[in-house]
C-alpha cells in the first residue's frame, strides 16, 4: 500500500455525502439545508434552524412554529430518576462531563422503541439540555431542584432564566439565541463525525450523541471559546494585549479562537458573533473587551495571517450575557445537538459503516521468542 493518498487528520478527505449543510464551498458559503448562515442568523430563531435540521423544513407559518415551540417546552422536565443521577455529580465536576452523563443515562430511561423516532428523541434531546445541565449547577450551588419545566418559548430564554434566576433581557436573550443558530451545523467537522462514526455501527441514538459529546469536550474543538475568555481576559488594555500576543506569538504559544482547517480567509460566521459582541459591549456601557478582542485581532491577521473563528467573538457575547466561562462549550452542545441529530438520521438512511484503513509504520515481522529465551 502506498502513502500517497495519506492524510493526517483526513484533511481533503471525502468520507461521505451530506444533504445538510455546506461549509467553505465556493460561491455557495455556509449553509443549512441551502439557506445562507447570514439569513438564518438576521432573520430566524434557534428554534426555527433545529425544525430545519431535524424535521428537514422550516415550520411553514407561525401555526408551525408555534406548536413546534410548545412541544419543545413540554419536553424540558426531567425524570426524576435523572435529577437522582445529576445530583450524585461532584461539584467539580466539568459541564461537560454532566451533559455526557446525563445524556448517557437518560437512554437507559428513555430508550429508542423500535425504528423511526429518531426526529422525538432529537426534540427531547434539544429540550432537555439546558435543565439537564441547569439543574446539576443550582444543585450544587443552592440546593434548588428545579425541573426544567416552564414557559419561555426559546431554548435561550430558557437557559438564561435557569442560570440567573431571572428573565432575560431581549438584547441578551437575542444575542445567545443567535449563538446557537450560528453553533448549530457544521459539516463533518470532528463530533459530527464521531456521531456519524457511532451511527454506522447501528448503535441507538444517545450512545452517538454521547460520543459526539466526548469529541466536543477536547480543547481543540469545543473548548475553543474558554479559551479565548482566558486569552481577552487576561489583558487590561488594547496595548497591553498587542505587547502580550507579541510575546505568546515569540514563544510560540497557540492562540486559541484564531484560523479553521475549512475556512482560508474568513469564517462567515465570526463578523456576526463580531457585530453581537460590539452590540453587547455598547448595551452595557463596557467597550474594554470589545476593543482589546479587536486589538488581538489586528494583530493576529499581521503577523499570522489569521482570521477569528466562531469561537473568539462568541466568547465575549457568553462573558456579557453572564454565562461563566464552563458553561461556553456547553451551550455548544446545545446547539450543535440539532446537527448532530440530523447526520445520525442521515447516516442510518443510507448506512455504510466506518473502517478506513491505516498505514502501518512498525517493526518488521519477526518470530515469537519463549520467555524463557528472552535474554
Amino acid at each position: 500500500m502506498s502513502m500517497e493518498n495519506y492524510s493526517p487528520g483526513l484533511e481533503g478527505v471525502v468520507a461521505g455525502t451530506t444533504a445538510i449543510s455546506t461549509v467553505g464551498k465556493k460561491g455557495r458559503g455556509l449553509t443549512y439545508r441551502g439557506i445562507a448562515i447570514e439569513d438564518l442568523a438576521g432573520h430566524a430563531s434557534f428554534e426555527e434552524v433545529a425544525h430545519l435540521l431535524i424535521h428537514g423544513t422550516l415550520p411553514q407559518d407561525e401555526a408551525e412554529l408555534d406548536s413546534y415551540r410548545k412541544r419543545l417546552t413540554a419536553l424540558r422536565a426531567l425524570p426524576d430518576a435523572l435529577q437522582r443521577v445529576l445530583e450524585q455529580l461532584p461539584p467539580t465536576a466539568h459541564p461537560m462531563d454532566v451533559l455526557r452523563t446525563g445524556c448517557s443515562a437518560l437512554g437507559t430511561m428513555e430508550p429508542e422503541v423500535g425504528a423511526g423516532n429518531e426526529e422525538q428523541v432529537a426534540d427531547r434531546l434539544v429540550a432537555l439540555f439546558p435543565s439537564m445541565l441547569l439543574h446539576w449547577y443550582q444543585f450544587h450551588r443552592s440546593g434548588a431542584r428545579l425541573s426544567g419545566a416552564s414557559d419561555e418559548p426559546g431554548i435561550a430564554a430558557h437557559f438564561l432564566r435557569l442560570l440567573h434566576g431571572s428573565q432575560p433581557d431581549e438584547l441578551r436573550q437575542r444575542a445567545v439565541d443567535v449563538s446557537l443558530i450560528l453553533y448549530a451545523e457544521h459539516e463533518f467537522n470532528a463530533s459530527t463525525f464521531s456521531a456519524r462514526v457511532t451511527a454506522s455501527t447501528l448503535s441507538d441514538f444517545y450512545s452517538a450523541i454521547t460520543s459526539a459529546i466526548g469529541t466536543l469536550r477536547g480543547p481543540l474543538h469545543g473548548g475553543a471559546n474558554e479559551e479565548a475568555i482566558k486569552l481577552i481576559e487576561r489583558f487590561t488594555s488594547p496595548d497591553d494585549a498587542q505587547q502580550g500576543l507579541m510575546q505568546m506569538l515569540a514563544a510560540k504559544e497557540k492562540v486559541m479562537g484564531f484560523g479553521h482547517r475549512i475556512y482560508k480567509y474568513a469564517d462567515p460566521r465570526s463578523a456576526i458573533a463580531r457585530d453581537w459582541a460590539l452590540r453587547l459591549c455598547g448595551g452595557v456601557g463596557d467597550a474594554r473587551l470589545c476593543e482589546i478582542a479587536e486589538r488581538i485581532e489586528e494583530v493576529m491577521y499581521k503577523e499570522k495571517n489569521l482570521f477569528p473563528n466562531l469561537d473568539f467573538y462568541t466568547a465575549i457575547v457568553y462573558r456579557l450575557c453572564g454565562i461563566p466561562t464552563e458553561m461556553f462549550t456547553p451551550l455548544f452542545v446545545f446547539a450543535r445537538v440539532a446537527g448532530w441529530s440530523a447526520h445520525i438520521i442521515e447516516q442510518r438512511s443510507a448506512n455504510r459503516i466506518f473502517r478506513p484503513i491505516a498505514e502501518y509504520v512498525g517493526p518488521e515481522r519477526q518470530e515469537y521468542v519463549p520467555i524463557g529465551k528472552r535474554r
